[in-house]
């Protein structure tokens, strides 16, 4: 690809469809409005380094968006179009793309990160960009208080979202058979390749996957989205939609997920399928509710929710930290999520609250320790939603007194994974561990370790810490910032 380019002679008017968590054309609001602006529309992807190089940008969610923008450029392909690539800091390569080609507008969805904000604030200074709405349901400025103010608790926020109107299955946008080309002299690179994500990957990356998942989950009256309420905290069942790396890059839209969940609810043939629709959107509101905690209160990114917290006397011991990320505690539930993450790039979200609270509470090794493991690691890796998540776990963000909420893992792996099969699963060193054992395998007697082939200190780790001991240890250290509150 060249830097430069002549300008494009030509007299109809061209917009910039610059491309960013909305890898999709259905339900694309920058897209419909940029075709509604423009005679001719230049999808536009920017390769960012400030995040391509990051730490916290994850290979395989990397290689999850590249093989996304791949499937995007197919699909434009299909309709007369292309996908643009370029390299470099976003405000200097679009105005390159608008010396070449003339365009007289850039329409983007908006973004609510930090980094987002502070990106797109640049690129207005100098040229011609557009928001629309698209990465939510509902804006984080359109659910507020009476008085104005931002609600900083799930419940109230959460009403209020759902007195919104919402959006109806008719008004979701479809694209056009046909798109305009894009002029031949504007070039773009190449998509990068990596083999960091397979076809065989438990996430299969593209707009098409997404639809068929989100249809596949809400099908019928007796689908799977019916027994939502009931399965989705199973770590051993397939009981989620699976739908949040898709969301995740927008390859649906959260418009369309809500419109199919209240749908779902008004079909529901009865009032447990009506509840399992309804619990499915509420996971869908803590998005929006994280989203809207980050947009209003940008000092979670690095701090904690309620100041006082950053007081918290952290252990912090990089030893027990790295068990931690290789799943190697001894706490069969812990490990198996763990290694399903660094196998898969993604772990269920009952996991997600088991191992956070293991490393927060019993471990007492800062939160944002594991957060910032989680974005190196997640396909679905969200800065809202992985921030709002582990400061819930951790109790130092928006829940009223939620410091005491400290995760038993044997229990929650003997609620959650009752017979074992998600931590054999993912725990080879178990899988001929009675069921009586398989959540807490040193009280096996050393007769039945021998039979099971698992000897405790030489194939599977011993405990690296009393719960019990770690339970009193972390709620001391929690006393003081309490105190300060």
């Amino acid at each position: 690809m060249t830097n430069g380019g002549a300008l494009t002679q030509v007299n109809e008017s061209i917009a910039l469809w610059w491309i960013r968590r909305d890898l999709r054309m259905s339900d694309n609001q920058a897209l419909s409005t940029a075709l509604d602006r423009a005679d001719t529309v230049i999808p536009v992807f920017v390769l960012d380094p400030a995040l391509l190089n990051s730490s916290r940008s994850g290979e395989k969610r990397l290689a999850f968006m590249y093989m996304g923008l791949q499937r995007l450029d197919a699909a434009l392909r299909i309709r007369g179009s292309q996908l643009i690539v370029r390299r470099g800091d976003p405000a200097e390569a679009l105005e390159q793309l608008v010396r070449e080609t003339g365009a007289r507008w850039i329409v983007a969805e908006e973004d609510i990160s930090p980094y987002a904000r502070t990106r797109d604030q640049q690129v207005s200074q100098t040229l011609p960009l557009q928001h629309v709405g698209g990465l939510l349901v509902h804006p984080p400025g359109a659910v507020r208080r009476a008085d104005g103010g931002q609600y900083t608790v799930f419940t109230p926020f959460s009403r209020a979202w759902r007195f919104l109107p919402m959006p109806v299955s008719a008004a979701l946008w479809h694209p056009p058979d046909r798109l305009p080309p894009v002029p031949s002299n504007v070039l773009s690179e190449s998509i990068p390749r990596t083999p960091a994500l397979t076809e065989s990957a438990a996430f299969v990356p593209g707009e098409e996957e997404a639809n068929r998942r989100l249809v596949a989950f809400f099908t019928g009256c007796e689908g799977p989205w019916t027994q939502y309420a009931a399965a989705h905290n199973r770590m051993d069942q397939a009981g989620t939609s699976g739908l949040s790396p898709y969301l995740r890059f927008g390859m649906v839209s959260a418009r369309r997920a809500a419109v199919q969940a209240v749908d779902a609810a008004q079909r529901a043939p009865n009032a447990q399928a009506r509840k399992a629709a309804d619990t499915w959107l509420t996971e869908l509101i803590w998005r929006e509710f994280y989203a809207a905690i980050l947009f209003h209160f940008p000092h979670v990114r690095l701090r904690s929710f309620r100041p006082a917290y950053d007081a918290i006397p952290w252990r912090n011991c990089p030893s027990e930290f790295d068990a931690w990320c290789a799943g190697q505690t001894g706490y069969p539930v812990v490990d198996a999520a763990m290694r399903q993450l660094a196998s898969t790039g993604w772990m269920h979200n009952r996991a997600r609250m088991i191992v956070a609270s293991f490393l927060v509470k019993d471990l007492l090794i800062d939160w944002r320790w594991g957060e910032r493991w989680f974005m190196s690691q997640l396909i679905d890796g969200d800065p809202a939603s992985n921030n709002g998540g582990w400061q819930w776990t951790a109790g130092t963000g928006t829940d009223a007194a939620p410091y005491f909420r400290i995760f038993n893992p044997v229990l929650q792996g003997q609620r959650h994974d009752p017979a074992g099969e998600y931590v054999r699963q993912w725990v080879p060193e178990l899988a001929s561990v009675p069921n009586e054992f398989v959540h807490q395998p040193w009280r096996m007697p050393t007769a039945t370790q021998s039979r099971a082939g698992c000897l405790i200190g030489r194939d599977y780790p011993k405990p690296m810490v009393n719960h019990e001991t770690a339970r009193d240890r972390v709620l001391a250290a929690y006393s003081e910032p309490r105190a300060a509150l």
